[in-house]
């Protein structure tokens, strides 16, 4: 306790003169999130925290920095993301989130944790040396659904315990409705671990009508991001649940969320903001929890209002607003200056007191280093050949499920459709679209392929595969024929993980991600870079999709309506089971 107590002594006495602060930034036009005013004045900083606001005496200080008449903010707060998906490590992301003004990132670490359990969890989120704030919202579902995928990692009741006990634990992450709606055991202790500490309980309260949501409600969860109507945002406000409005790479709900609380004039006080999955290239063209903001005032709401759900409303839903969310005395010294309100653009980026970014760059560059059994996570049978992926039918023709995607959502519908059949196997039908889905082991623990069809992605030949699938992180693959899939496959068992554009035995493209098959080691350009190479190569292979591996990544999720594809077979959401691809 003795350093804590230093460290408030010093503030005090800094707060009250007796001592010289740290810095000073003056000529300011603060944000007041508490009364929604804007007034000039300077904020005083001592170490990492706010001392003084607009201090009516001569004040000494180390540094002064002229804010030149800017809008000074608090940091902004992404309330729900898996690091995972963006492809890159915390230290890279600083270099892409931090100038966008983002010095809080709430982090749910499930993709790490499904490939290598609380180990590689805990070395994923083990630098506390970042130019922004990690805090873990603690993997609920690892894995997502027991018994109907392979995962490498498993997190139970107890080591669910153990990382809510961590400093940097808030709460416990997101939790799917079947898991509630039909009573087990283990994630209701899961629940009962984080409120006995204090700790909220993250929702993903999809597909539920109103009495399921009741029952979800009850259970003690406290928000969702899977509302993807303004009437579903408003029941879960009406039932407790605050929705955070997502805007990832392939979860575009944000216009339609926001359009509706702003003609409907509905309080923001308890809505939040996400971005969940987001691309490292979308982050850098169009923002990140700024973007949020930016879109919100373009919709119409109030930028003081838009900037609140992004600081101080974060805060206090994770019991965190005596440290964060505000420009105010005790407060850590979170800043971002802009010069328009209704530009989102940061000139300057504060975290702790320290300028981390000026004119959208990152002061220093930051590299991860990661050990070795981060790096060797994929092992695919050696027996795989085509005739694994074959789904067997009798006959000419044949009726199967297909999973369909929709545009800019995660969600998927499932439609019957009749396919011929080629030496007793079913065959993709590339004029509509209707191409083959699979899904292959890469834990070498059981060498399983299930496959099955899908509509929406536009190859018009070859294949395009990706270990990033949610959230059990096998190999899922989208083709047009057998002998391109295994070729995938192969690839990325060759890099450790990653994406790659196959086409007549050919490897087109591929991106490496190594670092649980999940994450580059490379630096944030260079992967966008990387990226931007291979959507291109997909885009000349037919797809008009904007994202297509971010696309890829989901379709096999069992947790997300109607349907899901795991190494086990095709999965019906709602119904939590496996159901035939052929159909009698």
């Amino acid at each position: 306790m003795q350093e804590p107590f230093n460290t408030l002594l010093q503030n005090l006495h800094a707060s009250a003169g007796r001592i010289p602060a740290d810095l000073l930034i003056d000529n300011l036009q603060i944000v007041d999130v508490f009364t929604e005013r804007i007034f000039p004045g300077a904020l005083l900083i001592h170490g990492e925290t706010i001392v003084a606001v607009n201090p009516g005496r001569q004040v000494e200080a180390a540094q002064t920095f002229d804010g030149k008449g800017m809008y000074a903010v608090p940091g902004f707060m992404d309330c729900h993301v898996h690091i995972e998906t963006t492809l890159l490590t915390p230290e890279a992301l600083a270099s892409v989130i931090v100038p966008w003004g983002t010095t809080t990132l709430f982090v749910d670490a499930m993709e790490i944790a499904n490939v290598l359990g609380i180990k590689g969890l805990k070395c994923l989120l083990g630098n506390r040396n970042l130019p922004f704030r990690t805090f873990m919202e603690v993997p609920s579902r690892v894995p997502t659904a027991p018994g109907l995928e392979t995962t490498g990692g498993v997190l139970g009741v107890e080591e669910v315990a153990e990382l809510l006990d961590d400093e940097i634990a808030v709460s416990l992450g997101e939790l799917d409705p079947e898991k509630i709606l039909n009573y087990k055991t283990e994630y209701l202790h899961k629940i009962l671990h984080a409120r006995q500490r204090g700790k909220i309980c993250n929702g993903h309260a999809i597909g539920l009508d109103w009495d399921q949501l009741n029952i979800y409600a009850a259970a003690g969860l406290s928000d969702d991001h899977e509302s993807v109507t303004y009437n579903e945002l408003f029941e879960r406000l009406r039932l407790g649940l605050k929705p955070l409005v997502r805007e990832g790479s392939t979860e575009r709900n944000l216009t339609e969320l926001i359009s509706g609380v702003v003609a409907n004039h509905l309080p923001t006080e308890d809505i939040l903001f996400c971005t969940d999955d987001k691309h490292v290239n979308d982050i850098a063209q169009e923002g990140h929890i700024s973007y949020n903001i930016q879109k919100s005032i373009e919709l119409g709401l109030d930028p003081v209002k838009a900037v609140k759900i992004a600081t101080i409303n974060a805060a206090r839903h994770f019991r965190l607003d005596h440290m964060l969310g505000s420009l105010t005395p005790g407060r850590l010294a979170d800043i971002v200056l802009l010069e328009d309100l209704r530009d989102i653009r940061p000139a300057h980026v504060f975290k702790g007191g320290a300028l981390v970014a000026s004119s959208g760059v990152l002061e220093k560059e930051l590299k991860g280093d990661y050990p070795d059994f981060m790096l060797s996570t994929v092992t695919v049978s050696p027996d795989l050949s085509e005739t694994d992926f074959i789904v067997p039918a009798t006959g000419e023709t044949a009726k199967v499920q297909v999973i369909n995607l929709y545009p800019d959502q995660i969600i998927n519908y499932g439609s019957e459709e009749v396919l011929k059949v080629s030496d007793g196997a079913v065959i993709p039908d590339v004029a509509r679209d209707i191409l083959k889905l699979s899904v292959v082991e890469r834990y070498g623990k059981n060498g399983q392929v299930a496959s099955g069809f899908v509509k929406g992605f536009g190859l018009q030949g070859g294949a395009i595969a990706s270990s990033v699938s949610h959230d059990h992180h096998n190999i899922v693959i989208v083709g047009t024929n057998d002998r391109d899939m295994v070729l995938a496959a192969r690839e990325l068992e060759r890099c450790q993980g990653g994406f790659a554009a196959v086409r007549d035995g050919e490897v087109l493209g591929v991106l490496p991600l190594p670092i649980g098959g999940l994450m580059s080691p490379l630096p944030a350009k260079a992967v966008m870079k990387e990226i931007e190479a291979l959507n291109q190569v997909v885009a000349e292979m037919g797809s008009a999709m904007p994202a297509p591996f971010m696309s890829l990544s989901f379709v096999s999720l069992p947790t997300v309506p109607e349907l899901g594809l795991t190494d086990l077979g095709l999965i019906d959401v709602l119904k939590h089971r496996i159901i035939p691809v052929v159909l009698d």
